[in-house]
């Protein structure tokens, strides 16, 4: 495939524009390129650190095949499902660019078709460093023995103990960010909106978050129990309370990811009635050596 097909742009506008039904006509295995264009779209171009995102289209005869993004402050590559060949194609485009990647995240098949083609085409080597699971909700099951206690939404009030359960599950996965109230506005974690889990004498124990609904999809993201806690249902009564609320302000579509090495949350979410959909992976890139 010739690699002129691919249009990049830095206007968050007008790439929605030319590609958001694409998007959108298939939200779950979109979600990540949705949820990032929806914070560079809401909070500006900008709001993540001085460099520009980079947006990419690959079209055909006038309709978009495929997408991609690069997003501060990382500049990581995420992918739409690509063919073996549109992902070559796309390695050659942006190695001819002079682009350097840190990474590349999409479905299992997309990543390590692009991994590949840019080990040929830049030279750089590629190393998995995660293993991701995306699962949708089929039917809510609350878990059983359900713990005792009652969910409720996080206020302002509770900034502290949310900045702290959002520093916890960012240790826990590997994310480096700083999280404390000068930081707060400008990370990921302050677009969602969050539920406690607190037992019967109103102490919070866990936390679910949910991503602002996009095309009537909702992305549960994060879900965290400090490690002295787990092991009591806290977790699962945290997703089904985030759960419930999303689907009450009409949500059509809850998804979320989970590590595909941890067997203690896939487990969880499946007894909670979600469905494995896809499997996905994220590869780091190093230079090549001189």
């Amino acid at each position: 495939m010739r690699p002129d097909g691919w249009h990049l742009t830095d206007d968050v506008d007008d790439f929605l524009a030319r590609a958001g039904d694409f998007l959108r006509s298939r939200p779950a295995p979109h979600v990540m390129q949705l949820t990032w264009t929806e914070r560079l779209r809401t909070r500006g171009a900008a709001a993540y650190g001085p460099q520009a995102p980079v947006l990419g289209r690959l079209e055909e005869g006038g309709r978009v095949l495929a997408t991609f993004l690069r997003t501060p402050p990382r500049l990581g590559l995420g992918l739409s499902p690509l063919t073996p060949g549109q992902a070559d194609a796309l390695a050659a485009h942006l190695a001819a660019l002079g682009t350097t990647l840190p990474s590349v995240g999409a479905d299992e098949d997309t990543a390590a078709a692009f991994a590949g083609a840019w080990r040929r085409h830049s030279g750089a080597t590629a190393t998995l460093r995660v293993r991701l699971h995306l699962y949708r909700l089929g039917t809510l099951t609350p878990p059983e023995p359900f713990p005792a206690g009652r969910g409720r939404a996080v206020g302002e009030g509770d900034l502290e103990q949310l900045m702290a359960f959002c520093r916890g599950f960012a240790a826990d996965v590997g994310e480096d960010v700083t999280i404390d109230a000068g930081s707060w506005a400008d990370t990921r974690f302050a677009d969602k909106r969050y539920t406690f889990w607190e037992t019967p004498d109103g102490t919070p124990v866990s936390l679910a978050g949910a991503n602002p609904m996009i095309s009537g999809m909702v992305q549960i993201d994060p879900v965290y129990t400090p490690a002295h806690l787990r092991g009591h249902g806290y977790a699962g009564a945290a997703t089904v309370a985030a759960v419930r609320a999303v689907l009450a302000e009409g949500a059509t579509d809850v998804v979320l990811f989970t590590d595909a090495a941890n067997p203690t949350s896939n487990a969880l979410y499946q007894r909670l009635g979600f469905v494995r959909i896809a499997d996905w992976a994220a590869y780091e890139f190093a230079p090549p050596a001189p």
